[in-house]
């Protein structure tokens, strides 16, 4: 029996609202940081209107994926909601009901199992990994995978405590709102699939990047050690994609699109030579897409995949990675080759 599943459908929702750069930074004033832009790559990001919040975002992603799918929501059979924030009616967190349930309520999935999965900006790739199992399984046919990442909020303390360019909570300005959803299916008996290789967590590190709710007010936090966390990321994945692609019978330079976690583009272009040399290869194209939409945590690969399917960059047959870095720190690797789902954002190949 072929358990495989592969992509079936992608959906996007970036809020209208634009927040540039130089007007983030403006804000700040403090010398050394009117190079932020250059060194992150991020001219601007989007970030939630008065109407908007993670939920919203989600559902809106959600309904956008169903738009572009053969299923209707009461098809799905599992939906999964990999949210960081879960901010609901503004910046109220919502604990309870998860929103995976709510989510399933508002696009009618009657049918489906939920539950939320929490693996901070992982979270969109392990749900990935662990409905690939129930595939594996046998338990489901259809799947999504949803997230709502209503994360500018963090400005609002950062702004009132960077004193330096080194502080700790710099990297809270590259971050950017999004929604994104996926819907995964049984994979025809002739198809490659999607495969899932290299997923690993290394808790010791986890005091290098840390979040959480502002006590004071509405929003939350996070603080990184940027430097250290970059080097350690860098470090831990190098056998990660070494192993994922010997495991696969493939080589660096047969990978056509390398899409990593977009935190900034001076650290994924370092971090990528590294990988370069230590395969001794590279792959085809190596993605950087934050220009516009900065760091939108769980949702990058997605939105990434999104607009570049929008774009019609990709073939059938091109093989994509999917390198994710996670505060945690979790580093995983996704590998899966591209089919008709480019059809569905009018490609004709």
């Amino acid at each position: 029996m072929n358990g495989k599943c592969h992509i079936e459908s992608i959906g996007v929702k970036i809020p209208g609202k634009r927040l540039t750069t130089s007007e983030l930074i403006s804000r700040i004033k403090i010398p050394g940081m009117e190079k932020f832009g250059l060194l992150t790559g991020i001219r601007e990001r989007r970030v939630c209107s008065d109407t908007e919040d993670s939920f919203s975002l989600a559902c809106d992603a959600a309904r956008d994926c169903l738009a572009h799918s053969k299923y209707g929501a009461e098809d799905l059979d599992l939906v999964i909601c990999c949210s960081i924030t879960h901010y609901k009616n503004g910046l109220s967190h919502l604990y309870e009901p998860s929103f995976s349930l709510l989510i399933k309520d508002v696009i009618g999935a009657g049918k489906a199992m939920t539950f939320d999965i929490s693996n901070a900006c992982a979270g969109m790739l392990t749900g990935v990994y662990v409905a690939e199992n129930f595939f594996r399984l046998g338990k489901i046919s259809t799947c999504m995978i949803v997230s709502g990442e209503y994360i500018s909020n963090l400005y609002d303390h950062a702004l009132k405590n960077i004193r330096t360019p080194l502080s700790s909570e710099i990297s809270s300005l590259t971050v950017g709102d999004c929604g994104a959803a996926v819907i995964l299916e049984k994979a025809p008996e002739d198809s490659e699939g999607l495969i899932i290789s290299g997923f690993s967590t290394f808790s010791h590190l986890s005091g290098l990047c840390k979040g959480g709710q502002n006590k004071r007010t509405p929003g939350g936090y996070m603080k990184t050690k940027s430097i250290k966390i970059h080097k350690a990321s860098v470090a831990n994945c190098l056998p990660i994609v070494s192993e994922a692609l010997k495991a696969n019978n493939l080589t660096f330079d047969m990978i056509d699109y390398l899409i990593p976690h977009q935190t900034s583009r001076s650290s994924i272009i370092s971090g990528a030579i590294r990988l370069y040399e230590s395969e001794d290869k590279k792959p085809g194209n190596l993605v950087v897409n934050l220009r516009d939409n900065g760091n939108t945590a769980s949702t990058t690969h997605f939105l990434a995949i999104y607009q570049y399917m929008n774009e019609k960059r990709f073939h059938v047959g091109d093989r994509i990675m999917l390198l994710c870095f996670a505060s945690g720190l979790i580093i995983g690797v996704v590998i899966f080759m591209m089919d008709e789902i480019i059809y569905h954002y009018g490609n004709k190949d």
